[in-house]
């Protein structure tokens, strides 16, 4: 069990301002709970999208297959449902580029795609399952942004993009179930975690892998999870907090 459990959002924020003040190389490791007070649903929650009805399960619309034989039925789940263009940082997302800046934040390791991190100004950010401001054409590599996608200018009758360049076959930039992480981005992330002094896991239930195990790679001083709801890594940590992430980070 975690030395110090805490579900007080003030006495949150006092603890991680401390702890952040005694540790000059942290990382954090988020998920969609990042997200949710910007917005943006998540997907296990009571409310989360997979409890959602739609006309076929959103694990099957998010996968690689159906991107490629319902490519129609794909773009109309991604452009309602994982792009949010008037979304914008919350407080956890704009402290975390702070305390960057500030030199005790190496890295953020996220499993999101909404690119907040970095409209909040973090710079040095680990996407492990890409991002929806990136569209790639398959043919001849030209990129295009989530605006581009929304605008639906470039489309056939049907509703998917074309590649305005070469006629090519437009994909997203997110890593979809049946595709593997970018080894890259996934390196990347084991080696901020295997050298951070402490680690902050926020947002994420801790169950979808290979993400999840990430965390084998830490190393360090100390380990805190924020999560509303229990983790299988809980047992693990140092600090344990259950509130919700945007007030832990309100200091």
């Amino acid at each position: 069990m975690a030395s110090l459990v805490i579900t007080d959002s003030a006495q949150a924020a006092s603890e991680l301002k401390q702890l952040f003040a005694e540790h000059s190389h942290a990382v954090f490791f988020g998920g969609a709970g990042v997200s949710t007070a910007s917005g943006i649903p998540d997907f296990r929650s009571v409310d989360g999208l997979y409890h959602q009805q739609f006309a076929y399960p959103p694990e099957t619309m998010l996968s690689h297959s159906f991107y490629v034989t319902h490519p129609a039925e794909f773009f109309d789940f991604y452009r309602k449902k994982m792009i949010a263009l008037d979304a914008k940082p919350n407080r956890a997302h704009v402290k975390l580029a702070k305390l960057e800046e500030a030199g005790k934040l190496d890295a953020v390791v996220t499993q999101n795609i909404d690119g907040l991190h970095q409209m909040a100004g973090s710079e040095r950010v680990w996407e492990l399952h890409g991002s929806v401001h990136r569209n790639i054409c398959q043919k001849c590599g030209s990129v295009y942004d989530a605006e581009w996608i929304c605008a639906r200018r470039h489309e056939n009758e049907r509703g998917i993009p074309i590649c305005p360049v070469c006629g090519g076959r437009i994909k997203p930039d997110v890593v979809l179930y049946e595709e593997s992480l970018d080894e890259g981005v996934l390196m990347g992330a084991v080696n901020a975690i295997a050298q951070a002094d402490m680690l902050v896991i926020g947002g994420t239930s801790l169950v979808v892998y290979p993400a999840a195990g990430l965390t084998q790679y830490f190393q360090g001083d100390k380990l805190v999870i924020i999560n509303r709801d229990p983790t299988p890594q809980d047992r693990n940590a140092d600090v344990l907090i259950s509130c919700d992430i945007a007030q832990a980070f309100d200091f």
